[in-house]
């Protein structure tokens, strides 16, 4: 029995809500902005980011607190998204076929949920990295925590904080481009909705739930216009 009444419209099936997509959108935007600022503070060379938060003296003061209000953001978001970032079998099954998934040998790949092992990895190098961000970035907060840590503290928590942002940085590069190379998945974060063909395709796992059928049937239907988010 489907417990749980699937969230389908006329033209699709609903991936995100508007809370969740304005809250990704809060994130991103933050990101963009610390990551600017983050460059100008790391190398003479990127000083010209500062304007991005309002010049040097600015930047200073607004990119700790821009980092903070990142981090709630992403942790309402993690909060939201955990269940469906659960490792499952299928996840590592998935793994040990990657060259199936490359070559589009679709029809050998296990069900996946709405999530792919990809996106999960990648979701909990984000988590690691904002909570590493956050601890370290209270360390070097010198203008309200700088009296609590000593100056050797301070200096190995500017390098963990330096190459934290760097793993972050990536990561978050691998998801844009991961993004564009399935078609459809930004125009799911832009409207919420993915077409039923997309869903089966790309997360027949998810499909199956969400339309509250069984995933023989549904891995057994003909594809149509799958790269239609």
């Amino acid at each position: 029995m489907n417990l749980h009444p699937p969230r389908t419209t006329r033209p699709g099936i609903v991936r995100y809500t508007w809370g969740q997509r304005v809250n990704h959108w809060l994130t991103a935007i933050s990101f963009v902005l610390l990551a600017l600022s983050g460059l100008a503070f790391f190398h003479p060379s990127f000083f010209f980011f500062t304007h991005v938060l309002g010049g040097p003296q600015w930047s200073r003061i607004l990119h700790p607190w821009v980092g903070v209000f990142m981090f709630v953001c992403f942790l309402i978001l993690a909060i939201r998204m955990w269940s469906a970032n659960r490792w499952e079998a299928n996840d590592t099954q998935w793994m040990k076929q990657l060259d199936d998934e490359v070559m589009n040998r679709d029809e050998l790949m296990p069900p996946i949920g709405k999530y792919n092992p990809g996106q999960k990895l990648l979701f909990y190098v984000m988590v690691a990295s904002l909570v590493l961000l956050l601890l370290t970035g209270i360390v070097i907060w010198r203008s309200i925590f700088g009296v609590y840590f000593p100056v050797p503290v301070h200096r190995v928590a500017v390098l963990i904080h330096s190459v934290t942002a760097f793993v972050l940085i990536a990561g978050i590069i691998v998801h844009i481009y991961a993004a564009i190379w399935v078609k459809g998945s930004i125009a799911a974060m832009l409207r919420g909705s993915v077409s039923h063909a997309w869903a089966r395709h790309h997360h027949p796992g998810w499909y199956a739930q969400m339309t509250g059928r069984r995933i023989e049937d549904v891995r057994g239907e003909p594809i149509v216009d799958r790269t239609r988010g």
